[in-house]
């Protein structure tokens, strides 16, 4: 589990505030760049604001799994997302500035605990603080132990708010996170897990993240969000479809989003709504839509591939597919490995098994820790075929 964060980018007292409202709209449509600035401009208004400067720290960690392909790993290609090329770490500056602004919002949030130790918006804003550090070291940093602890320490303190106060619904997101996300984790990870305090139960997360994204009046966004993409790994695309339209027309710049939509209907069952969905990017694209010129045209042939293939339009998701191939060095590792297994597996179909080797090869040679890697080697010495 990667992709998935363990906390969302969480908004008391501030929330009505126009530069915040104006930075969480950029934030949640891809616009990083933007929402740093407006995130910014709050903080030098308000620089004693600790969620204001978990604001500005939870975009640099989007920012950066945006960057490296983390986000569209877990949305649109269910992929691992831990693989990135090296030019893709963050900077020094980015996670000086990242952890500067994580300590600046931990140092607020203590200060006023100890004024007053059951301050819940305080308590709330240090839980946050560590969710998010405990986010960029599992995803970003690859820093599973440190990140369990970070993880840890956001759970006991969101436990205590609402031991607080039993109605706050917000606070129960980071529990519902962890207990999914722990709960995914192999057998050894999953003990490490209990031993920071956090046993897991997918279940019960999933359930959790339900409750708050219908009952929760700051989080129910990101529990939407979050939603969206545990039913990608649930395989239950008919539960995601009503989400992943509903934020669509709140937040119609993200792209990831159209992406992901289509790859649900495809899922279900729904070949014709999927293909639907790529012509629509391809139109958004086409004419220049807000928010849609950053989007490569090597995801769309890869999304409209990878249709084309499970639908068996096998001439199509071979010309698709190609195109990306053609521009492996522009796409991210998780997608070229795909792209690759995804040509061999076709050309095995054909009865080009030359072809379906040198494929296969190629996936293997362009990520080797990649899941379709993994499954590559395993059609060097027989045939994919498919039931």
């Amino acid at each position: 589990m990667a992709a998935v964060a363990w906390v969302a980018l969480a908004r008391p007292l501030a929330a009505q505030e126009p530069l915040v409202n104006e930075g969480f709209d950029h934030f949640y449509n891809l616009e990083y760049e933007e929402a740093l600035a407006d995130f910014g401009q709050a903080v030098a208004q308000n620089p004693d604001a600790p969620e204001l400067h978990n604001y500005l720290a939870e975009t640099l960690v989007f920012r950066e799994m945006f960057r490296d392909g983390a986000l569209e790993s877990e949305l649109v290609s269910g992929e691992n997302s831990f693989l990135r090329r090296p030019n893709l770490n963050p900077t020094a500056e980015t996670e000086q500035r990242l952890l500067r602004e994580l300590t600046r919002a931990m140092i607020l949030s203590n200060a006023r605990l100890r004024q007053n130790p059951r301050d819940t918006s305080a308590l709330y804003a240090l839980g946050i603080s560590y969710g998010i550090r405990a986010n960029y070291y599992w995803v970003v940093k690859k820093a599973w132990r440190d990140s369990l602890s970070d993880a840890a320490s956001a759970r006991r303190l969101h436990n205590r708010i609402t031991e607080l106060d039993p109605g706050n619904v917000d606070a129960r997101l980071v529990q519902g996170l962890h207990d999914y996300i722990v709960g995914s984790l192999p057998l050894v990870y999953r003990m490490l897990g209990m031993f920071a305090g956090v046993r897991g139960d997918k279940e019960k997360g999933i359930r959790t993240i339900q409750y708050v994204a219908t009952n929760g009046r700051l989080n129910n966004t990101d529990a939407e969000i979050f939603l969206g993409a545990l039913y990608r790994r649930e395989n239950r695309p008919h539960d995601a479809i009503p989400l992943i339209e509903d934020l669509i027309r709140r937040f119609p710049r993200n792209f990831l989003l159209r992406l992901e939509l289509s790859q649900m209907y495809s899922l279900a069952g729904d070949g014709t709504r999927a293909l639907a969905g790529i012509e629509e990017l391809t139109r958004l694209k086409s004419s220049h839509a807000p928010g849609y010129d950053s989007l490569a045209w090597e995801k769309i042939y890869f999304a409209q591939g990878t249709i084309q293939f499970w639908y068996r339009d096998l001439d199509h998701a071979l010309e698709n597919l190609q195109k990306v191939a053609e521009s492996s060095q522009q796409i991210g590792l998780n997608t070229g490995a795909l792209t690759y297994l995804r040509i061999g597996q076709i050309y095995d179909l054909m009865n080009r098994r030359a072809e379906a080797v040198e494929a296969y090869q190629r996936s293997i040679a362009f990520a080797p820790g990649a899941d379709a890697a993994r499954e590559s080697r395993k059609y060097l010495g027989m045939p994919y075929r498919r039931l």
